[in-house]
C-alpha cells in the first residue's frame, strides 16, 4: 500500500564506497516523526528517523537546498506487513516543497 504524506526533512546523508569488496550507494533522509509514549514514561515533541531511498544520485538533487533545512517535502511511503503483526514503512518517493517553519 502506498501512502502519500508531507514530511519535514532535517538532513540528508549520502553514502558511497566499498566494504569488503562490495560497492554500496544510498541516500538517507532524516524525517521528523512524533515521539511516541511508552511504558517507561511520558514524552513530548518530535524526533527524526532515517529513511533510505535510491542511490547516492538522489543526494545530488538536493544540493542546492543546503541552506534551506529543515524543509517540507512530499513523500510516498510503501507500507508492508512484517512478522508479529508489525508494519514497515519504506520511502519510495520524495520531492522538496518549501522551507519548514522554525519552532518558536
Amino acid at each position: 500500500m502506498r501512502i502519500p504524506m508531507q514530511v519535514v526533512v532535517h538532513g540528508i546523508k549520502e553514502s558511497v564506497g566499498t566494504f569488503e569488496g562490495k560497492a554500496f550507494s544510498s541516500t538517507t533522509f532524516h524525517c521528523e516523526v512524533d515521539l511516541k509514549e511508552n511504558g517507561a514514561g511520558r514524552s513530548l515533541g518530535r524526533v527524526t528517523r532515517p529513511f533510505k531511498i535510491g542511490d547516492a544520485k538522489e543526494f545530488e538533487k538536493w544540493l542546492g537546498l543546503s541552506q534551506s533545512f529543515p524543509i517540507q517535502a512530499n513523500a510516498v511511503f510503501e507500507m508492508e506487513a512484517t512478522r508479529d503483526d508489525g508494519t514497515k514503512l519504506t520511502l519510495v518517493e520524495i520531492a522538496p516543497v518549501a522551507r519548514a517553519a522554525k519552532a518558536a
